[in-house]
């Protein structure tokens, strides 16, 4: 069974507030997001907004298929909100691989759906509860307590918020890089500021922790002895080391340095 380990990456959904608050188009994208933010600040004392009125700007994936490991972002950089999510649930419709996630069931997968939604996409095996597929009945994407999709953070807190964890912080004490110079707070000004290619690559490396952090957990389980944890991990280091791009270089660079120490 395939495992796709995925992140998604979210801005303001600015014509989406624009409709619902009525407002003037004379009013800039950042005027329109900082009105949003601070009506969702009056009204429980966070900016971070709902997520139906979350947009969709990168999707990464990290895949672990035959004898290779790869990490990607969906579409490029001039790819629509529509578009990569229709790729995204293209896969699952393609492939039907287990989903692994940190936080998916709590922001991802609920804002992956009413985006799907807003732009009218189908994804039926996705959606499948076991009427097309019996097997679906007792494991599919949708039930919490399934493992077609494992939310990691959901599943180490025993399901209970109060003890969820934040990827970086369980990453780092992993041994692993962690988030190198921006997060989920900064991706809206370095949208606004046109640097969709580092929100990307951001993207990238969030997966790529979450994908190292999902394999000590495999070792947890029992799915995978000392010998083969440290295949998958030389493997993700060969993999990443040989790719292009300064995201890259930085992060293995951190996770060289974080191994000097121990």
């Amino acid at each position: 069974m395939l495992s796709l380990v995925f992140d998604i990456e979210t801005i303001p959904d600015v014509a989406g507030i624009r409709q619902l608050h009525d407002l003037p188009a004379s009013l800039s994208d950042d005027e329109v997001a900082n009105i949003a933010f601070h009506q969702r600040r009056q009204h429980n004392g966070t900016e971070f907004l709902p997520h139906h009125l979350q947009r969709v700007c990168a999707i990464s994936c990290a895949l672990r298929e035959g004898n290779q490991f790869r990490v990607w972002t969906l579409g490029d950089e001039q790819a629509s909100e529509a578009e990569i999510i229709q790729r995204f649930f293209d896969g699952i419709e393609k492939y039907t691989p287990n989903l692994v996630s940190w936080n998916g069931s709590g922001f991802d997968l609920p804002v992956l759906h009413y985006r799907a939604m807003v732009h009218g996409i189908a994804a039926p095996r996705y959606w499948d509860l076991g009427e097309d597929d019996k097997d679906f009945k007792w494991n599919n994407y949708i039930s919490r307590y399934h493992m077609r999709h494992l939310d990691l953070m959901d599943v180490l807190a025993m399901y209970s918020g109060r003890a969820n964890a934040p990827l970086d912080d369980m990453a780092q004490l992993c041994g692993f890089p962690g988030k190198l110079g921006m997060d989920g707070s900064k991706v809206w000004q370095a949208y606004l500021n046109g640097e969709v290619k580092a929100i990307r690559d951001y993207c990238e490396t969030d997966v790529a922790n979450t994908h190292l952090v999902y394999l000590r957990f495999l070792k947890m389980r029992g799915h995978l002895n000392e010998a083969g944890y440290q295949s998958e991990i030389q493997l993700v280091r060969d993999t990443l080391a040989a790719y292009p791009g300064e995201h890259w270089q930085q992060f293995m660079a951190a996770w060289d340095a974080m191994d000097s120490t121990v």
